[in-house]
């Protein structure tokens, strides 16, 4: 069974760094409003970077893979957070852009699907806890 271990250390006032296991750091901080100074994202905001990474990265090596291309992929995720605490994500959309010239749509479709039914565990992971919607625009 696979382990991943990240180390948090709070630097000053409401301003933390985390390493990934790969050596990566990230800063994370809150807004003004809530006592932070905004020098790092949010965790929430994190984990919805998170989604869109893990299945862009599956997007990519999967459209490769079926021999597929395309020249610009932007994903946005859009979330609804919840009034009571624990706040947390309760529904959740994601929406990828394709731009290219003579995009395969249906393999792309095809190529989405992949991601969100089989390889992106984040994609998993939220649908624990929220309704989680995509759509896929080709040319805005």
């Amino acid at each position: 069974m696979a382990s991943n271990i990240v180390t948090t250390e709070w630097k000053k006032n409401l301003l933390f760094k985390s390493d990934n296991p790969n050596g990566a750091q990230v800063l994370m901080d809150t807004s003004f409003a809530n006592g932070g100074n905004e020098v790092g994202a949010s965790p929430k905001a994190l984990m919805l970077s998170s989604l869109a990474g893990c299945s862009g990265l599956d997007v990519v090596m999967i459209a490769e893979k079926m021999r597929t291309s395309f020249d610009d992929l932007k994903i946005v995720v859009e979330a609804n957070l919840t009034d009571e605490h624990p706040k947390y994500y309760d529904k959740v959309h994601v929406k990828y852009f394709f731009e290219g010239k003579d995009l395969d749509q249906e393999k792309l479709t095809k190529v989405v699907s992949l991601s969100i039914d089989k390889y992106c565990g984040v994609m998993e992971m939220f649908r624990q806890f929220a309704t989680v919607t995509t759509e896929i625009i080709f040319n805005s």
